[in-house]
């Protein structure tokens, strides 16, 4: 009786297991990647943002038009890491990335 009308408590690693797949799967290993994807897309325009600048002036300043930063930001695949360098470049902005790996395949994190 004491239990009734509580909520039973899970962790959101416990929720992402039960329902995206436990880590290691592809789907979970893709909704991570996808994760991280739209984080990188949201820091740029956070930055851009702080800075002052539009898309359009960051685009002159790394050498691309105004729609590829909408579509960085807006976490479109089709882009370089030398195009995120630039960009967090012109934005003077440290960007750092790991490699780790796993099973003898490289992994970006």
């Amino acid at each position: 009786m004491e239990n009734k009308g509580k909520m039973k408590m899970k962790t959101l690693d416990q929720l992402k297991d039960k329902h995206i797949g436990k880590i290691g799967t592809a789907k979970r290993d893709k909704y991570e990647f996808d994760l991280k994807i739209e984080v990188l897309g949201e820091m740029i325009k956070s930055v851009r943002k702080e800075r002052h600048l539009t898309q359009e002036q960051l685009g002159k300043l790394v050498g691309v038009q105004k729609s590829q930063i909408s579509k960085l930001e807006n976490n479109t695949r089709n882009v370089t890491i030398e195009t995120i360098l630039k960009v967090f470049n012109a934005l003077k902005a440290n960007l750092k990335f790991s490699i780790e790996m796993n099973d003898g395949k490289f992994e970006a994190a």
